[in-house]
């Protein structure tokens, strides 16, 4: 499983459950709307800050971003680029 895509899956999947748009989220990590985009499709090789600041922004636990119980495996597959 790619570690891009489980990271995203789980951004998408939590902040859907928040009742946030990708827009509410980046405000909240002050970062782009695209950013955002970029990690939910798994195309966006996030740091460990960026891991931090979604975990704030999104208010669980870092660990809750790697989680590989609620993610499908085709939700976690690369979406494209390079691996």
């Amino acid at each position: 499983m790619d570690i891009r895509g489980l990271f995203g899956a789980n951004v998408r999947r939590l902040r859907r459950a928040a009742g946030l748009s990708q827009e509410a989220l980046a405000e909240r990590m002050g970062v782009d709307r695209a950013y955002i985009s970029w990690i939910e499709t798994g195309r966006q090789n996030a740091t460990l800050l960026s891991l931090w600041h979604a975990s704030q922004a999104l208010g669980v636990r870092p660990a809750a971003l790697l989680d590989e119980s609620h993610v499908v495996a085709t939700e976690a597959a690369p979406t494209g680029g390079k691996p």
